[in-house]
């Protein structure tokens, strides 16, 4: 007599915990408020670099994935970030507390089942939160990136998302202030969907290196314009 059939339970299925880059210089103050409201099964990676005021000690006693990247550069920590994901989803933001990574869920729901998307947060800025040169800066950026692709595109979205593979296969190269821009013109150019969800924004907390001054405003621009040169 044949035994009878056995039934197979179908494998269970791998739930998503997506990886969360934070490239930080220098973020000590702000990463405690940051990391506290990180949403449930998602996985910080602090990217340090170059901090001398213990960034990387604070990211790991707080229970944060920390990858110390040498070279300086806003390009640069989010590649070594990227590199060292792991999930199928990545997400992308800053680390000096302006934007709620309570607001992550939004970022990555129109990713769900889709590939070749790039969902940015477009910044609904509080008082005081986003300094006039910094914000034309963006705008004129924002313009030219219509102009060029056709895409609705608000704002560089600094809290963005993607899927990791899709990501590495766009060939990012730029290692500075330019990589959120050449992300979004090699997005486009692949044929990517691109959409933007509204997110808040915040005074940082600390000393900002980048768009807190004019000068650092000016740099950031310089290097979207080399961005906008090779494309």
């Amino acid at each position: 007599m044949s035994a009878a059939p056995r039934s197979i339970a179908p494998p269970a299925r791998l739930v998503s915990v997506p990886d969360v880059v934070l490239p930080a210089l220098d973020e000590a103050e702000a990463l405690p408020w940051v990391l506290s409201r990180m949403p449930d099964r998602y996985r910080p990676i602090v990217v340090d670099n170059g901090s001398t005021d213990g960034t990387a000690d604070v990211a790991r006693r707080l229970g944060a994935t920390v990858v110390v990247e040498e070279r300086r550069g806003f390009g640069a920590a989010c590649w070594a970030g990227l590199d060292a994901a792991e999930d199928d989803v990545v997400c992308f933001m800053d680390a000096d507390a302006s934007f709620d990574p309570q607001e992550l869920p939004s970022v990555v729901a129109p990713l769900d089942g889709r590939s070749d998307v790039l969902c940015l947060g477009a910044r609904r800025a509080s008082r005081g939160a986003w300094p006039w040169h910094a914000r034309l800066a963006n705008r004129f950026l924002a313009a030219e990136l219509r102009r060029r692709t056709g895409a609705r595109v608000t704002d560089l979205g600094p809290m963005r998302a993607a899927r990791r593979l899709d990501l590495l296969e766009l060939g990012l190269q730029d290692r500075r202030s330019g990589w959120p821009l050449e992300m979004v013109l090699r997005a486009h150019a692949a044929r990517w969907t691109i959409v933007e969800v509204p997110v808040s924004y915040r005074p940082r907390v600390g000393r900002s290196k980048v768009t807190g001054t004019v000068r650092g405003t000016l740099h950031a621009v310089q290097d979207m314009s080399r961005v906008l040169a090779r494309s």
